[in-house]
């Protein structure tokens, strides 16, 4: 199997993107919300039915932004895959779930409430050894107790948000953190060695509309806190034997495409160009970041099924738009949507539309558009996923650098289809400006408007 040619609309995917665990998004519950009342007691009731309790393990690469500077698609993909493939043994090991898909060098278990929790943290410990010997990369890893709601096979929720934040930008490479619900279940003469991490604990707040993130918390702060204090894991007693050949984690990838990966050898110049002609292909990408209209709610629960709602609806106006031939929609997962074209051509008027569109809505967006080679097929799930440099180009443009209402288009975009008087007589904006940005540290030049 080889990667695929777009044709139309399908599911999900990305590269080095934040994004929700889930492969698609509970379409049928969705459709329920928007059947009811859509009042705070009907989100409680049909959330309800989804709620579990246990422990979400979260992994975060640390240094790839820079390592990926000097390396190639295929050589970061082999360098991530080696964390994901031991946390993966050593989790289900000890009777955790691998969940929705492993996207980027992100990664995700779910442990239940009858998990012991000295059992966990040894494995985790002995994972963070194996990884620190065997893999060119290092990573964070946090452990939240909790209530979560498990839909379509991702967890939802404050509390999986707060701990994803955190391992995202608080946590560092070979480093374990749990939080106080964790801390708390060990028992005593537990053996490990923890330290409470900075001294503070963490609060969840919104962000702009756009989410949520973790600010550190004061003794002046009123809000209740999610995670509590959070502590780092420095020593105690590992797990023996307790990885296990569990299979594959749910990859990101077409089967084929992964075994060739798994044989992958990047110090041979030959099988990187070999994989690359055989896997890779030049591609557009659209990327398009969703705000929320209006006040966002003040129950947890009607945030998060109005956040599918609006994701949902997102969906559906771009399946509307997106043409019959050329182009197909990788996925919809949170506030994102990524589609791949093969004319940039037609991905510029694309972009256009929705944009528009989804104003009509009541929807406004930032959207990002960068040509390159890509990897992107069927995983085994069924769903889609795309790989490369264009989806990170057009992630920073977009989500970082953008201003809500502005399509980006990379220099390679515009050098194709050209953000002359065609552009901006569509865009209805008298035309697009070149820009300069440093990001990440990489400087980036671009056209917006």
């Amino acid at each position: 199997m080889t990667t695929d040619t777009p044709t139309t609309g399908e599911e999900p995917g990305a590269f080095d993107l934040a994004r929700d665990a889930a492969p698609g998004l509970p379409l049928t519950l969705v459709e329920r919300w928007r059947a009811s009342g859509r009042t705070a007691a009907d989100a409680r009731r049909l959330l309800g039915a989804h709620v579990t309790t246990g422990y979400s393990v979260v992994s975060d690469s640390a240094g790839l932004t820079r390592l990926s500077r000097s390396l190639g698609l295929l050589e970061v993909l082999a360098l991530i895959d080696g964390p994901k493939r031991v946390l993966h043994a050593y989790g289900i090991g000890v009777g955790g779930r691998a969940m929705g898909v492993w996207a980027a060098d992100n990664a995700q278990l779910f442990h239940p409430a009858t998990t012991d929790a000295g059992t966990l943290l040894s494995a985790l410990l002995r994972a963070q050894d194996e990884i620190g010997r065997t893999c060119g990369i290092r990573v964070g890893i946090g452990v939240h107790h909790g209530d979560y709601y498990d839909l379509d096979g991702g967890l939802y929720g404050a509390e999986a948000d707060a701990v994803e934040h955190l391992v995202e930008n608080h946590t560092e490479g070979g480093e374990i953190v749990v939080t106080e619900a964790v801390a708390e279940r060990l028992p005593a003469g537990h053996g490990f060695v923890l330290r409470r991490k900075d001294g503070h604990g963490f609060v969840l707040r919104r962000k702009d509309g756009h989410g949520f993130v973790l600010r550190r918390k004061d003794a002046h702060d009123g809000q209740a806190r999610l995670l509590g204090a959070v502590y780092r894991v420095l020593d105690g007693p590992r797990a023996g034997d307790a990885a296990t050949d569990g299979g594959w984690y749910p990859i990101p990838y077409p089967a084929a495409f992964y075994e060739d990966l798994l044989r992958f050898d990047p110090r041979d110049a030959g099988s990187a160009a070999a994989l690359a002609a055989k896997h890779l292909r030049e591609r557009t990408v659209v990327l398009a970041e969703r705000g929320e209209p209006g006040a966002a709610a003040d129950v947890p629960e009607v945030a998060l099924l109005t956040g599918l709602d609006l994701s949902a609806r997102m969906r559906e106006i771009g399946l509307r738009l997106l043409p019959a031939e050329g182009a197909v929609e990788v996925k919809v997962a949170g506030p994102l949507a990524i589609y791949l074209f093969d004319d940039p051509g037609a991905a510029v008027p694309f972009a256009l539309e929705l944009r528009a569109a989804l104003a009509e809505a009541g929807m406004t967006c930032r959207i990002g558009l960068d040509s390159g080679p890509v990897l992107s097929g069927r995983t085994p799930d069924g769903g889609r996923d795309v790989a490369g440099a264009p989806v990170n180009q057009a992630s920073k443009m977009a989500q970082d650098l953008a201003a809500p209402g502005v399509v980006c288009l990379s220099e390679a975009v515009a050098a194709q289809a050209g953000p002359g008087e065609a552009v901006a007589a569509q865009a209805g904006l008298g035309g697009f400006t070149c820009v300069q940005h440093t990001v990440s540290g990489v400087d980036l030049t671009f056209y917006q408007g």
